[in-house]
């Protein structure tokens, strides 16, 4: 039993060193593609944020500036969290971008129970049925809260820069 335990320690132990270099640099890569991606499919693409009804007080934008914005926090997001540069603002502004997107895109169009509610909770490639898609986003959401509460970690620019001058 004392060699299960000294050989459990040791694996934590070896966990422990990497937590501040694995993780963050997975959580960004990953939340960077999907940002990167998402923005040069609009710099590419048309803009059909005219379709849609932003909550207050996006909705004051004309639709070209709110896709303009959205596009560009995309694409640079994804290249802040690429090289993990100025982590903690980006992943910030990227959860707020994402927050507008559930409530202008992703949610049910209608709900008045919990149940009607959760029906959104799924990942679905169109959106026509009224009940919603937004697991997807939640997942993001989440995944950038240790980013934005630990920082970028230790293979990072802001970490670099940190030592540096810091």
């Amino acid at each position: 039993m004392g060699n299960v335990i000294q050989i459990y320690f040791q694996l934590t132990g070896i966990l422990d060193r990497y937590a501040t270099v694995i993780p963050p640099l997975l959580l960004r890569l990953v939340l960077a593609w999907e940002f990167g991606e998402a923005g040069y499919t609009k710099l590419t693409g048309s803009n059909w944020f005219d379709q849609i009804a932003f909550p207050f007080p996006f909705n004051l934008l004309p639709p070209e500036i709110s896709w303009q914005v959205a596009t560009w926090f995309e694409l640079i997001g994804a290249g802040a969290l690429l090289i993990g540069l100025a982590t903690r603002f980006f992943s910030m502004s990227l959860m707020i971008l994402t927050v507008v997107a559930i409530a202008a895109v992703h949610w049910p169009t209608e709900w008045s129970t919990l149940g009607e509610l959760l029906s959104g909770y799924r990942i679905v490639d169109e959106n026509n049925d009224g009940f919603g898609n937004y697991k997807l986003p939640l997942i993001f959401l989440v995944m950038f809260l240790p980013l934005l509460f630990s920082g970028a970690g230790k293979m990072s620019m802001d970490a670099f820069i940190r030592r540096k001058f810091g």
